[in-house]
């Protein structure tokens, strides 16, 4: 293993842990062999949080990486989700104990409630809080959050969730405020999916205005937005020199004024799933 490339800069969570600013979306990566490789370049270059979920059937790849890797897992930050299909305080609990099982590494840093299954969704936060108890997970929180469901998890939880991850990038990010506020009042870590949009946005003229004067690609300009906005950031992909263009954002900052900039370029996109219309 070579040395660290990259240096990643972390977030302290609400529960005293922190996470990496940057981490690898793992989405559609079941092909062991491909997957592995692309685990191993992501390690190389100084990747070290990996985002999965029971839906995208590569945890046990995950943990498998890490351990052919030969770096202290401790320094490793993993973060897994529980699927709609094993919603429900029982079915909860049984996920959270075969996600670590596949993962086979001790522990998962991050365990997150994948969507608001409107029935389900309290009792599986209880079945999240207790595996907290009992140390399986280190943090625990939510994914495609919007405010109504934050607002009902606060007046029914006992531990505040760490991190919510949605669909997030300059292109929905006025439309997320209202979400993004509850999460700053609680001190929950907006985790960015999709914080390129999928591709859609990468040609847009504002974007490639913005990139060359900064000299980096509008990938870069992207994550780094997310960054100084002091949101995680969960770029996916397979490809090696996208890989390693995803990692290279530490070295500029935007300006505020070009933050603010980027900040009006909001259309309401959604290039995933739109939690927004779930009760």
């Amino acid at each position: 293993m070579q040395n660290q490339e990259h240096s990643i800069a972390s977030i302290k969570l609400n529960n005293g842990f922190t996470i990496p600013q940057l981490g690898l979306g793992t989405y559609r990566m079941t092909d062991r062999s491909l997957a592995l490789k692309a685990f191993a370049f992501a390690i190389e270059k100084g990747y070290r949080h990996f985002d999965t979920a029971s839906l995208y059937e590569n945890e046990a790849i995950i943990g498998e990486a890490i351990r052919n890797s030969g770096i202290n897992r401790a320094e490793f930050f993993i973060t897994s989700k529980l699927w709609n299909d094993d919603q429900g305080y029982d079915r909860a609990k049984r996920a959270i104990y075969r996600s670590n099982e596949e993962i086979g590494l001790g522990y998962i840093d991050l365990y997150l409630i994948h969507w608001p299954v409107s029935k389900y969704r309290l009792e599986s936060w209880r079945a999240l809080e207790e595996s907290l108890k009992e140390g399986i997970c280190h943090s625990i929180g939510v994914s495609n959050y919007m405010a109504n469901h934050l607002r009902e998890l606060y007046e029914n939880c006992t531990v505040f969730p760490a991190v919510n991850q949605i669909e997030l990038h300059p292109f929905n990010y006025l439309s997320r405020s209202d979400t993004l506020e509850l999460c700053s009042e609680k001190g929950v870590i907006p985790a960015a999916y999709c914080p390129l949009t999928r591709g859609q946005k990468l040609n847009d003229p504002k974007l490639l205005h913005l990139a060359a004067q900064y000299g980096k690609t509008p990938a870069q300009i992207l994550i780094r937005w997310g960054i100084d906005h002091g949101f995680c950031e969960i770029p996916k992909s397979a490809n090696p020199a996208r890989i390693e263009e995803n990692i290279s954002v530490f070295d500029f900052e935007l300006s505020e004024e070009d933050l603010a900039t980027i900040d009006s370029w909001d259309k309401n996109l959604s290039v995933s799933w739109d939690p927004s219309k779930v009760d």
